[in-house]
């Protein structure tokens, strides 16, 4: 579980399961992570087992503890999880160059922009704007590509700073 199986068997299942040229694909391998799921167990098994049996004996179903007490009370484990799981998501390009094939329309914004990052070497390109040819330097795209494919992540991250530091050193050593 700590492993991954590696690319080839990886490659293999998702081409038996027909998921090759869907999104699926790039969500369904990549959606749990052992390590990840090892910090949250370690998380709840943090909460009071007192705070679980008052609740039961005051006639609370395990639905109602779920989300009651043990979701409120994670809430910062949670947020960094999601977080974790955002930036893989947002960041991964290989395996949508993997597994979409034919389907360009289904190209998440980090290959598009490998592809433009990539593309001729040339300084600059001549575009027709208002009748008019106007020069446009590639470094110039480059750059403002990469800059509208980090900002969501800007944008993200101090919402969820307050529960990071928290979150992160659940699972440290305390002493």
């Amino acid at each position: 579980m700590i492993f991954n199986g590696g690319l080839v068997p990886t490659f293999m299942v998702v081409n038996k399961l027909g998921m090759i040229d869907t999104r699926w694909a790039l969500i369904i391998p990549g959606a749990l992570s052992a390590y990840n799921i090892i910090i949250m167990r370690t998380s709840f098994a943090e909460i009071p087992t007192e705070m679980l049996e008052a609740a039961r004996i005051d006639g609370a179903s395990e639905f109602r503890i779920l989300t009651g007490i043990i979701l409120p009370v994670s809430k910062s484990i949670i947020a960094v999880i999601v977080l974790f799981y955002a930036v893989q998501h947002w960041n991964s390009w290989f395996s949508a160059a993997l597994y979409l094939q034919k389907s360009r329309n289904l190209y998440p914004l980090q290959l598009t922009l490998r592809e433009i990052v990539l593309q001729s070497t040339e300084n600059s390109i001549v575009a027709e704007a208002d009748g008019q040819d106007v020069m446009i330097f590639r470094p110039l795209i480059k750059y403002a590509t990469i800059m509208i494919s980090v900002i969501p992540m800007m944008v993200l991250y101090p919402f969820v700073q307050k529960y990071f530091v928290t979150g992160v050193m659940i699972g440290s050593v305390k002493g």
